[in-house]
């Protein structure tokens, strides 16, 4: 699409000319994050996450300078000293390999990294290891969990003070776990390793989900002010005017934001091999995409099926849908009637037995 365009087309969105029904459709959103979501809890169920060694604790030996990186070797070495041992064995920049094993005793330890020395080609001295209790590893684990709890309850709180409505704030939190449960289940998928780095990515993903969807409920609640004074729209379709006219902002901020990261994931995770890169790129550039996506077709349609519960917003609605009905037995034309409800038009009563639709003049 041409810059020009895009503009346009962005403009047509904000002045309603332009509409996707994506609250209207909110059944087959809820159906197609539903099936994302019980898909991702299977994949955690029985493939699990890859914890690091920060979260299981073991021994960990990291080999400097070697020719080669194959992790066959290491394999290898881990077999002739600790069989029964299942390592995990990476490759660190373009001339290290990281392994990780479950704990040792002193004297295989030293083996070990005897045996990776040799096997590698490289002095003992390049050979540096690292221990890491299990003690250690379930105090991270618990600090992780206590700060992403903290966060969601805090932004919960939050947006219900900031909205003066509880039901945006269970909205906005359900599409948060939703991206978070999403983003592990790739995660896990992919098989790369849980660290706290991966914990960062992961909050941080949050904090991206929240405002986007910040910026969204802004606007809805902008254009739902005095929302049963008048009777040409809907809270669904004021709702989903809303989430087009940010439609074109969140398109933006998401690319402008994934360009970036998926440079780091590219070059960290594929070229030089970071684990820190790696791990924190990852989950970044899943998270945001899932939360651009989540905070148009999960967290505005969420809301919208919350407030139809509500006795006046669902009097509201009825006495819309009424008088429409009415005046489409009237005779007055379904384009019309169409515009009003997009917000690009209101009725104005006739002197005969149609209505006629005026452009709406915003300030």
């Amino acid at each position: 699409m041409a810059r020009g365009g895009f503009a346009q087309w962005g403009n047509d969105l904000y002045t309603g000319r332009r509409s996707y029904p994506i609250v209207q459709k909110r059944g087959l959103w809820f159906s197609i994050v539903g099936l994302f979501s019980a898909a991702s809890i299977l994949v955690l169920v029985f493939q699990g996450l890859n914890l690091g060694i920060d979260f299981r604790g073991g021994s960990e030996f990291t080999v400097s300078g070697v020719s080669s990186t194959d992790e066959d070797i290491a394999l290898d070495a881990v077999a002739e000293v600790a069989p029964g041992q299942e390592p995990h064995v990476s490759r660190v920049g373009t001339d290290g390999v990281r392994v990780q094993v479950s704990e040792l005793d002193n004297d295989q330890t030293n083996q070990l990294q005897d045996g990776l020395a040799q096997a590698y080609g490289v002095q003992a001295s390049e050979v540096t290891t690292n221990f890491i209790g299990p003690t250690w590893g379930q105090s991270v684990s618990m600090r992780a969990l206590w700060g992403t709890v903290t966060f969601i309850v805090a932004a919960a709180l939050f947006m219900a003070i900031y909205f003066r409505a509880w039901r945006m704030s269970v909205a906005a939190i359900v599409a948060m776990l939703a991206d978070v449960l999403v983003s592990a289940g790739v995660y896990a998928l992919i098989g790369w390793e849980v660290t706290p780095s991966t914990i960062i990515g992961f909050l941080t993903i949050l904090g991206f989900s929240l405002y986007d969807k910040m910026v969204v409920f802004d606007k809805v609640r902008e254009n739902t002010v005095a929302l049963t004074e008048q009777t040409r729209s809907t809270y669904a379709e004021r709702a989903n005017l809303a989430v087009n006219q940010t439609l074109v902002r969140s398109i933006n901020t998401s690319v402008v934001a994934l360009l970036p990261v998926a440079g780091i994931l590219f070059v960290g995770g594929f070229l030089l091999g970071a684990g820190t890169l790696k791990d924190i790129s990852l989950s970044l550039f899943v998270g945001i995409a899932v939360g651009a996506t989540s905070s148009i077709f999960l967290a505005t349609p969420l809301d919208v099926a919350l407030r139809e519960g509500e006795p006046k917003i669902a009097a509201h609605t009825k006495k819309v849908m009424d008088l429409r009905a009415g005046l489409a037995a009237e005779g007055v034309d379904e384009s019309v009637l169409a515009a009003a409800a997009s917000g690009s038009a209101q009725l104005v009563p006739g002197h005969h037995r149609g209505h006629t639709a005026q452009p709406k003049r915003r300030r």
